[in-house]
């Protein structure tokens, strides 16, 4: 009888706890402390790695741009060159689905080590980049990641830290 693990190479993002696991043979997993989607802008389902990129540009979302105009309106155009100060880090993975193709969900780097454990962010999972970077090294293409939904009952807000 197989064991009720999940299947090695996955992803594994669990709200309640902020944490991400990448899974492994024999039932292991390699843990990440995470910070994730500010109220309901976490997008709990099954997505996969459609993308990879090193030092990602990053351009906010229509909704960002509606939600905060003042703080994210300035990049519509042009968005923010990869580098430093970046608020996708240092590496990315981005979430597609069959159905919806790019979703604009990614899990990425921060600078802002003071986010990891906290729902602060637009929908994103966020790590450090030190242990982003690790992450991106062992995730291929195509792997199946899950952001996993709340357990009945809970609610995360952004004051959780």
């Amino acid at each position: 009888m197989a064991a009720p693990y999940p299947p090695a190479g996955e992803v594994h993002v669990i709200p309640e706890t902020f944490r991400l696991y990448l899974t492994l043979p024999e039932g292991r997993a390699i843990v990440y402390p995470v910070r994730i989607g500010k109220d309901d802008l976490y997008e709990p389902g099954t997505y996969f790695v459609g993308a990879k990129k090193e030092w990602p540009s990053w351009t906010p979302t229509p909704g960002m741009i509606e939600r905060e105009p003042e703080k994210y309106a300035k990049y519509e155009e042009s968005g923010m060159p990869g580098g430093p100060g970046n608020p996708l880090g240092a590496r990315a993975l981005y979430l597609f689905t069959e159905e919806r193709g790019d979703t604009f969900l990614r899990i990425h780097g921060t600078d802002d080590p003071n986010t990891i454990g906290r729902a602060v962010s637009n929908g994103c999972a966020g790590l450090i980049n030190e242990h982003m970077i690790d992450l991106y090294a062992r995730v291929p293409m195509n792997s199946r990641v899950v952001l996993h939904p709340h357990m009945q009952g809970t609610t995360i807000s952004g004051n959780n830290g």
